[in-house]
């Protein structure tokens, strides 16, 4: 058995690598259960599974490890429908496992050139989509989550989790040619008794590499990081953190309705100066350009933001303290009706949308965010280059937030409660960089093109804020976490079998939200 820290010993072609304790730093599968819980099926669930933590870690100190597994994952998941468990899995709990990956571990996982395993205790619905494309796995070896003919999860698990002889069995199918892994990667002790003995050679935590050993070594390529991810919750629900996130709900839910209540009655102007005492802040940096004169002899500022969250045209004109309308594609009606400033909504026709833009800025200043969409992690997605063609006028403004408890943005979920959420953290905080206005050179009054400035721009922005740009779009983040291309006033789906006053309660829902 090779000892823990040693380097490697020539190059390897393949490796099965246990996921909890050795890819990830955590051994631990309860906050996964605990996200799969409040993401695919709401409060109430989260609640009790937290509430049944005591006992499931009565049963691992008993060293019935798998029974607790077995109990999290029928707490979690029974009666979830299918969709709803795989939507989680793919665009909740990647972000969270790619947060915890040990680099050292990743180093040597990743610098395999051939097959690539992931043994994990957790049902392999919620590990499968991180390890395929975040950890390059051809194969993923654990439990399966076993669900009715009607789609819907029953909450019981079969094969895998503490089944060192299932487990061991199954990689060895994988390696039916009679040539052993090359290498095994795992901490826990039903690891030892599973497949590292299948192995060449083991490696054990920590996955420290001797400073003599690292010339010469094949380099792993660089780990796939998350750009796209839902969910509300901003930190890993740990027991104490799941309790912390319960006992502040109720406080926090009417600390947001306080803070709109008064965001929505006071002048606009002294918003920033208010906040502080309201437990937010505002930062603002760089000097925004003066208001244009009322006579109508100049077109106002085209304000280019990064898109954050839905409130980044209002906190634009909070800063400002003067009028400024916000073109959105998609924005609830329920959101235009709360909003302190005029909303545009965009149709996706060029001709039309440009037309609307111009009639707005010729009535005073526009914000307009040119990525579609917001974006959570430090990356830029690609700028339509239509606001280009309206106003040699144009403003970047970097824009960005800090939040401690809950996401304000989501693909998923309702989007009229992004600004609930956004006010339901203990201390939001909005920052605000005015950049300096593009020069008329730097234009298509120039001769450039469109797809040029909108391109400068995005790179400006992203090197203000130390941000990555990028070619995606509002198409592949909705595609990649939604199923769908992100257009959100579509109708709800209904079936005939939905009660006539289920139909009405989701139109009217849909009405409102979407």
């Amino acid at each position: 058995m090779a000892a823990a820290g040693k380097g490697r010993k020539g190059e390897r072609r393949s490796v099965v690598a246990e996921l909890e304790g050795a890819l990830l730093r955590d051994a631990g599968t309860f906050p996964y259960f605990m996200l799969v819980a409040f993401e695919a099926s709401g409060l109430p669930r989260f609640a009790a599974l937290l509430a049944l933590w005591p006992a499931l870690r009565l049963m691992e100190l008993m060293g019935r490890g798998d029974l607790a597994l077995r109990a999290a994952a029928f707490v979690a998941t029974a009666g979830v429908p299918r969709a709803e468990v795989e939507a989680v899995a793919r665009a909740v709990l990647p972000k969270f496992m790619a947060d915890d990956v040990d680099p050292a571990a990743w180093a040597e996982f990743g610098a395999c050139g051939g097959r690539r395993v992931v043994v994990t205790r957790m049902p392999r619905v919620m590990v499968e989509r991180f390890a395929r494309e975040h950890l390059g796995a051809h194969e993923v070896v654990g439990c399966e989550l076993e669900f009715s003919r009607l789609r819907r999860s029953t909450g019981i698990v079969r094969g895998g989790g503490g089944d060192e002889q299932a487990v061991a069995d199954r990689v060895r199918a994988l390696f039916a040619d009679g040539d052993r892994p090359d290498l095994g990667m795992g901490r826990s002790e039903s690891a030892a008794l599973s497949f590292l003995p299948l192995c060449k050679e083991q490696l054990r935590p920590p996955f420290c590499e001797d400073d003599d050993d690292v010339a010469g070594q094949p380099r792993c390529p660089p780990f796939r990081p998350v750009i796209f991810h839902d969910g509300r919750l901003v930190c890993r629900p740990t027991p104490l953190m799941a309790l912390v996130i319960l006992l502040w709900l109720p406080l926090g839910v009417l600390v947001a309705f306080v803070r709109i209540a008064v965001g929505i009655t006071v002048p606009i102007q002294i918003i920033p100066r208010i906040a502080p005492y309201f437990g937010g802040a505002v930062v603002v940096q760089g000097s925004p350009p003066p208001a244009v004169t009322e006579d109508g002899s100049a077109s106002g500022v085209l304000f280019v933001c990064t898109h954050r969250t839905l409130m980044d045209p209002v906190v634009v004109a909070t800063v400002l303290g003067r009028r400024v309308a916000a073109v959105t594609y998609s924005i609830s009606r329920l959101s235009e009706v709360l909003s302190p400033i005029p909303t545009v909504r965009l149709t996706r026709d060029r001709d039309v949308d440009a037309a609307r833009m111009r009639a707005e800025l010729s009535h005073g200043d526009v914000a307009v965010c040119p990525e579609g969409t917001t974006c959570r992690e430090p990356f830029l997605l690609r700028f339509s280059a239509l606001f280009a063609e309206l106003s040699d006028r144009i403003v970047p403004v970097a824009m960005n937030y800090r939040v401690g408890l809950f996401h304000p943005t989501t693909a998923r979920g309702w989007k009229a409660l992004d600004p609930i959420f956004f006010f339901m953290n203990p201390r939001p905080v909005y920052e605000v960089t005015f950049l300096n206005q593009l020069l008329a050179e730097e234009t298509c009054a120039a001769g450039k093109s469109a797809i040029d400035v909108a391109n400068y721009v995005q790179r400006i922005l992203a090197a203000k804020l130390g941000f990555e740009c990028t070619n995606l779009t509002r198409k592949d983040k909705y595609r990649m976490l939604a199923g769908n291309d992100g257009i959100v006033n579509a109708k709800p789906a209904t079936t005939a079998a939905d009660p006539a006053w289920q139909r009405r309660v989701k139109e009217v829902l849909g009405f409102l939200l979407h």
